[in-house]
């Protein structure tokens, strides 16, 4: 079985989609692995602040289908999907890792380059998968987080 991990957020109804994300993907995938939830500023647009974390699991399904299966519990809770990359969303799931594999192919890019650009997305990642190997950068996420510049990403943990 593969190790999955997924980058979760959410600035519209936070709490509760978020709950529901977590309650959804139990469901499509079995029992989870949780990072802490973080309160982030809006990346590349002024918006509300997003409640972020990082989601691991084990899986036999392939990387389109997690991709898709992900992509149906965004639209159940409303997600619009807009030209712009950078706006307001109930729910973004994005898969992160698959196991080590390095895939480039229709549209799905593995590893997701937002591990290595967002501290919301390295922080958290580094607490559940630390001693995991980045399979391009050939370094642990814990070392890649120990190394991030996340001084204009402030990151606060939420008590959920």
């Amino acid at each position: 079985m593969a190790q999955v991990y997924v980058s979760a957020g959410s600035n519209i109804d936070r709490k509760k989609n978020i709950r529901l994300a977590i309650k959804a993907m139990e469901k499509d995938f079995g029992p989870l692995q949780l990072s802490q939830i973080y309160e982030t500023q809006s990346v590349g647009f002024s918006g509300h602040d997003f409640y972020n974390l990082v989601i691991g699991f084990h899986t036999r399904m392939n990387p389109h289908r997690i991709v898709e299966a992900l992509h149906d519990i965004e639209d159940a809770q409303g997600r619009k999907r807009l030209d712009s990359k950078f706006n307001d969303r109930t729910l973004d799931l994005d898969l992160l890792t698959y196991d080590n594999q390095i895939l480039d192919q229709k549209g799905l890019v593995l590893p997701r380059d937002e591990i290595l650009k967002y501290a919301f997305v390295l922080g958290p990642l580094a607490e559940l998968a630390g001693d995991e190997i980045h399979p391009v950068e050939n370094k642990t996420y814990q070392q890649l987080w120990d190394v991030f510049d996340d001084s204009d990403q402030p990151m606060t943990p939420v008590r959920y």
